[in-house]
């Protein structure tokens, strides 16, 4: 969950060229005296700026400055970007924080690897195949993944594989054993569809603007992408909201609360929401309490405030109100429910949410003159604890009532969950039409 109003997204305009880093896809680029002190002075910036920033001065026990001379060592013997890339990222993941990360220099490609593979309770299933890919030729929707690249597929680690292999070491292919719907397993090597991009971008408009309205479109993409999708039922007086993130502005939170007022029930969608910043979840909570409301106290290294949030008063939304979460339901969007639960305020409905649930700061930093690489770095400054004493991290939240599609459910493009909040609500369908009301997109490729 993001303290700033504003991510650490580029800052590209504030220089004259930008660089990025990579070659060929996996990384293959060799750990040359420039490379290496490169990433040298990476990992130097992950602990400096955890011994600045993070809110635990004793890091859980762990030795930071051993574990720091410990993965310097490594370095100068990784082989390549991605291994030099993948220490930075285990010296950081030694304080088993979710808000705590590396995000390395964008690469030179855009690898798709063609289908989504969340997990429904301890399994993890297939239920998106891209058109066009090859894994359209070789997956299908309710394929239970058991292995992926050679690991064991589960709740506790599939985040980390995902951050792996879609933010450090992107792959040509995915190594995948399946287990079909119709209970038939199968080993499969599925190609990724890559796409060369410029190593060098040119953001002083000397190209006649290319490389600058090429990344305004790809943001016009993401936007559409993660826009706000909502549907009103006015005869049973029902409004679903499918609520991608927290980083709505507040207008568009008091719009859509506006809206939610006319109808007697609100279900909110917040699954696949990865969180976002804490005064959207403030506002968010505002929206649907007659009272100020403590969210978590914080807990840092110096003593900070609870959070709150403060009521909305006359434009409070006062029906109804139902929360779907799933195992993608992170941060921000974990807190919100858990709040709706322990104020008995509504009901929650779905799976057990991710537990990534701190408060972060993003630090941006930056190498080269002429020319530069841009990477950052989440560093948490606060954990939050909840009213019963407890912390979300590593825990979620569990819902009131549990409903996770079967494999067959997934093949069918149903939606027990949808279903049975909607229910819950007070309005009657059928799970393969609520698995309708709001389809997947994808990005462009």
């Amino acid at each position: 969950m993001l303290r700033d109003r504003t991510l650490n997204v580029a800052l590209l305009l504030l220089v004259i060229m930008v660089v990025l880093p990579g070659g060929e896809l996996q990384s293959q680029q060799k750990m040359d005296g420039f490379t290496l002190d490169r990433a040298r002075e990476i990992l130097h910036d992950a602990y400096d700026g955890v011994k600045k920033h993070y809110y635990d001065p004793k890091y859980h026990g762990l030795d930071i400055n051993a574990r720091f001379h410990e993965y310097d060592e490594k370095i100068k013997n990784a082989p390549n970007l991605s291994a030099a890339f993948g220490l930075v990222a285990g010296f950081l993941d030694g304080l088993n924080d979710s808000h705590t990360f590396f995000e390395p220099p964008a690469r030179p490609y855009r690898v798709d690897y063609g289908f989504r593979i969340p997990i429904f309770g301890d399994n993890c299933f297939i239920t998106q195949v891209r058109p066009g890919t090859d894994a359209e030729n070789k997956l299908h929707k309710g394929d239970r993944i058991i292995t992926y690249n050679s690991y064991n597929v589960n709740r506790a680690d599939l985040w980390k594989m995902n951050y792996y292999f879609n933010g450090l070491a992107q792959q040509k292919a995915s190594l995948l054993d399946v287990f079909s719907p119709e209970g038939q397993e199968e080993k499969l090597t599925v190609d990724a569809k890559v796409r060369e991009l410029k190593r060098v971008l040119d953001f002083t408009g000397s190209d006649g603007g290319t490389d600058i309205w090429d990344t305004v479109r790809e943001g016009e993409n993401y936007d559409h992408l993660v826009r706000q999708r909502y549907y009103e039922f006015e005869n049973v007086g029902v409004m679903v909201w499918k609520m991608p993130d927290f980083l709505i502005d507040e207008e568009g939170v008091d719009h859509l609360m506006g809206l939610a007022r006319k109808h007697k029930a609100l279900v909110l969608d917040l699954r696949g929401n990865p969180g976002g910043y804490i005064i959207r979840l403030e506002r968010m909570l505002g929206s649907v309490f007659d009272h100020d409301i403590k969210v978590a106290d914080r807990v840092g290294r110096k003593e900070l405030k609870p959070e709150m949030a403060k009521t909305r008063g006359s434009n409070v939304f006062s029906g109804k109100l139902i929360v779907l979460v799933d195992s993608d339901s992170a941060s921000a969007a974990e807190l919100f429910a858990r709040v709706i639960q322990l104020e008995k305020r509504g009901t929650i409905v779905g799976d057990r949410s991710s537990g990534s649930v701190m408060e972060a700061l993003r630090y941006g930093y930056a190498q080269g003159t002429d020319t530069k690489i841009f990477y950052s770095f989440s560093i948490t400054e606060a954990d939050l604890i909840m009213k019963d004493g407890k912390s979300l991290e590593h825990a979620g939240v569990t819902p009131d009532e549990t409903i996770i599609p079967t494999a067959k459910d997934l093949e069918m493009g149903k939606d027990p969950a949808l279903a049975r909040a909607m229910e819950l609500a007070g309005m009657n369908i059928e799970p393969a039409a609520a698995g309708k009301l709001f389809p997947f997109e994808w990005l462009p490729n």
